[in-house]
C-alpha cells in the first residue's frame, strides 16, 4: 500500500502536530473541512424556519437553502477525508507576499464603502464607476504596478467602469423592471 503524500508546508498549511500517518498540516486542513461542515449545518438549520409549501413547479421556498446546505456538507466531508487520508494533493505554493498588502486593501475597502454610501445619493452608475475605479487602483497596488498611474489610466479606468455599470443598471431598470437608486428618475441615469 503507498504511503500517504506530504503536502508542503506553506502559510496556509503550517506543520502542526497531526495523527499518526497523516501529513503534517492536516489539523489544519481538517479544520478547514470542519467549517464547511458546520456553515452547512447552520445553513440547514436556518432552512428549518422557512415553509416548505410548494410553489410553481413542486418547489417550495425552503428547497434552494437545502439544496445549497447539502452541497456545503457534501464538500465539508470530502474536505476532510482529503485532509486525513493523505492532505490536500499537488497544494501549490500561494504565491504572493507574507503579509497582507495593507494599502492595496485600504483603495478596495474604499470603494466598497463609498459604494454603499453613496449609492443611492448619486446613482447606481455613479457609485459603481467609483467603485470599480478605487478597487482597480487597489488591485494594480497589490501586484506591484506603479501607485499613482498617468492620468490617462485613471481616464480609462473611469470609462471602464461607465461601461460595465450603465448596461447592468439599463438591463435591470430597463428589462428587468426592477427599481435601482438612479441620478433621474428616466431609469437612464
Amino acid at each position: 500500500m503507498p504511503e500517504p503524500i506530504a503536502s508542503p508546508s506553506s502559510p496556509l498549511s503550517p506543520d502542526v502536530p497531526a495523527a499518526a500517518g497523516a501529513p503534517p498540516g492536516a489539523g489544519l486542513q481538517a479544520a478547514v473541512g470542519a467549517a464547511v461542515l458546520l456553515v452547512a449545518a447552520a445553513l440547514a438549520f436556518g432552512a428549518l424556519s422557512i415553509p416548505s409549501n410548494a410553489g410553481y413547479g413542486g418547489v417550495g421556498p425552503n428547497f434552494l437553502p437545502w439544496l445549497v446546505a447539502g452541497v456545503l456538507a457534501l464538500c465539508g466531508a470530502v474536505l476532510v477525508w482529503e485532509a486525513l487520508s493523505g492532505g490536500y494533493r499537488s497544494l501549490d505554493d500561494p504565491g504572493g507576499s507574507a503579509s497582507a498588502n495593507k494599502v492595496a486593501f485600504v483603495w478596495v475597502s474604499a470603494g466598497l464603502l463609498l459604494n454603499a454610501a453613496l449609492i443611492s445619493t448619486v446613482g447606481f452608475i455613479l457609485s459603481c464607476t467609483l467603485c470599480y475605479v478605487l478597487a482597480v487602483q487597489g488591485l494594480r497596488r497589490a501586484a506591484g504596478q506603479p501607485a499613482a498611474g498617468s492620468a490617462r489610466t485613471w481616464a480609462m479606468d473611469v470609462l471602464t467602469g461607465a461601461l460595465i455599470s450603465a448596461p447592468v443598471y439599463w438591463m435591470f431598470t430597463q428589462f428587468l423592471a426592477i427599481n435601482l437608486p438612479g441620478l433621474t428618475q428616466t431609469g437612464w441615469l
